[in-house]
C-alpha cells in the first residue's frame, strides 16, 4: 500500500492522541479499517472525531481519556504499523 497519510502523536497525563491527515476515500477506509481492528486492544473506547484541513485534505482524530496504562501508545502503534506510516511527529 503506497501511502502519504501523515501521522501526528500528542500524550499528557491521563490523555493521548493520535491525529491523521489523508486525502480521499481509499485513504480513509484505510484509517477505518486500521481503527476497527486496532481499538479494541485497549479496554477504554476513543473519541473519534473527522475535520476537514487545508488542500482538500482530512483528518481523523483519535483520542484515549483518562487512560491509566500504555494501551493507547500501543493502539497507536499498531494503527500505524497497519497503515505503513513509519514516521510520526
Amino acid at each position: 500500500m503506497s501511502t502519504c497519510i501523515d501521522a501526528e502523536y500528542k500524550s499528557e497525563e491521563r490523555y493521548a492522541k493520535l491525529s491523521l491527515a489523508y486525502k480521499g476515500n481509499e485513504q480513509y477506509d484505510q484509517i477505518e479499517d486500521a481503527i476497527k481492528e486496532c481499538s479494541p486492544l485497549c479496554e477504554l473506547t476513543p473519541n473519534i472525531y473527522t475535520c476537514d484541513i487545508s488542500n482538500g485534505r482530512k483528518v481523523v482524530v483519535i483520542e484515549y481519556q483518562d487512560v491509566t496504562d500504555r494501551s493507547a501508545g500501543e493502539v497507536f502503534e499498531k494503527i500505524m504499523k497497519k497503515l505503513q506510516i513509519t514516521e510520526c511527529n
